[in-house]
């Protein structure tokens, strides 16, 4: 059963102390709003700068990089390497641990017209599959599928700068042609890069067309550019990258040695940098927050001592007509976790309010997108904050409750 005169003596006794109450529940009350908007902040960080990631948080890129720099088996030094289809074929067959082989070409800087407007933009091959691996998404249209590369179809998907510089507002792109270096490519759809970093930033200017068509197209069908590589699940990306690089190495007879002619990319290390980040802004988040908490508990123990002086004669007068000390220790630590847990509660709900607010401004004015996206906590969190706030709130009632339970009561009712 709830014991209604104990509540109703515990709000009677902050109601005769507003002011110095609602000082002691501020200190609780920001510590735990710090912690929700701290958290929240590192988690909108978080979202915002690994989304530019897309499915390709373990993915390696390899390319071909400078000349030889080292002689090896009787070749001199100085070679410039390139990959083949060949290659691809003998990464898919040797090496296990690959789940899927992207490979691209680029036929670099081109110019670009439609009608009277013009300009120079990145022309990549693509892949049906690329679409998934990057933080792109299709604004208007499709993007590159199987037909188009098996029919080598002069199709065209657009970033979003070219379609605003080559396309008026009320020109709609999808199924309008563009010129790319004097040959009529249709547009079919208009892609949008999500992601924050220089890279997606570029693609917002470049010209994808399927990779076979841009091979035959700009008479690249010797060599391959790039290859995107993901590895099986378990697999860490460095794996697949040493594996790779060797074999690569052994093909084209390069010295292992000789970092010069491939050049590799590591996602997966990228992104495990930035989750340690992140993990070390949360622990300092918490570690501040939990600071600022500690400094509001040691403040309502503070003032659970001065209510237990200032309430000595009738602490005294309900140990002689028989109140036990569990029963004084519990009256005392019951009003400490209310002050806390109300205090606790509403810095919250408040922060977790703002941070609604600031993820719906956020989603209105940049789609969501951006350095810093969707800043929220999660229930867990929540739940986790809420306990250590009672569990310090009930620690810091313990002294003042003890010296109650250690009242004598002949004593008490001498004081006035």
């Amino acid at each position: 059963m709830i014991d209604i005169d104990k509540w109703q003596e515990i709000f009677a006794t902050m109601q005769r102390h507003k002011l110095r109450t609602s000082l002691t529940a501020f200190g609780v009350f920001w510590g735990i709003f710090m912690l929700v908007v701290l958290l929240g902040a590192g988690k909108g960080m978080e979202n915002g700068l690994l989304s530019g990631f897309g499915a390709m948080k373990n993915a390696v890129y390899i390319a071909a990089g400078s000349p030889t720099s080292m002689a090896y088996q009787g070749l001199s030094k100085g070679r410039l390497v390139t990959f083949n289809d060949e290659d691809v074929a003998a990464i898919r067959h040797n090496i296990t641990e690959v789940n899927l082989v992207v490979a691209g070409n680029s036929a670099g800087p081109q110019f670009v017209e439609r009608g009277t407007k013009s300009d120079s933009y990145s022309v990549n091959g693509a892949q049906p599959v690329l679409l998934n691996l990057q933080s792109q998404k299709i604004e208007q249209g499709r993007y590159i599928n199987p037909l188009d590369m098996q029919q080598r179809r002069k199709v065209a998907v657009i970033g979003t700068r070219v379609r605003d510089v080559l396309f008026s507002d009320d020109d709609e792109p999808v199924g309008k042609s563009i010129e790319i270096k004097g040959i009529s490519f249709r547009v079919v759809g208009v892609f949008v890069a999500t992601g924050t970093n220089n890279f997606d930033e570029r693609a917002a200017e470049t010209i994808y067309i399927p990779n076979t068509t841009l091979r035959y197209t700009f008479n690249q069908l010797d060599r391959i550019d790039q290859f995107i590589i993901t590895p099986m699940a378990g697999v860490r990306a460095e794996v697949v990258e040493q594996r790779v690089e060797t074999l690569l190495k052994e093909r084209h007879r390069i010295h292992p040695d000789d970092p010069s002619p491939i050049a590799t990319f590591n996602v997966q290390q990228r992104f495990d940098q930035l989750q340690a980040l992140f993990t070390g802004m949360a622990v300092f988040s918490w570690l501040v927050a939990i600071g600022t908490i500690i400094a509001g508990v040691i403040g309502v123990g503070n003032i659970m001592l001065i209510v237990v002086k200032d309430r000595t004669r009738e602490i005294g007068i309900r140990k002689a007509v028989g109140a036990t000390p569990l029963a004084i220790v519990s009256m005392i630590v019951q009003e400490s976790l209310v002050i806390t847990g109300i205090a606790g509660y509403f810095g919250l709900v408040v922060g977790v309010f703002l941070l609604e607010g600031i993820a719906a401004q956020l989603e209105k004015n940049t789609d969501g997108g951006g350095f810093f996206s969707q800043p929220e906590i999660s229930f867990e969190t929540a739940l986790i904050a809420m306990a250590v706030l009672m569990i310090s709130g009930a620690l810091a009632a313990l002294l003042p409750a003890s010296k109650a339970a250690n009242i004598d009561p002949v004593w008490a009712l001498q004081v006035q």
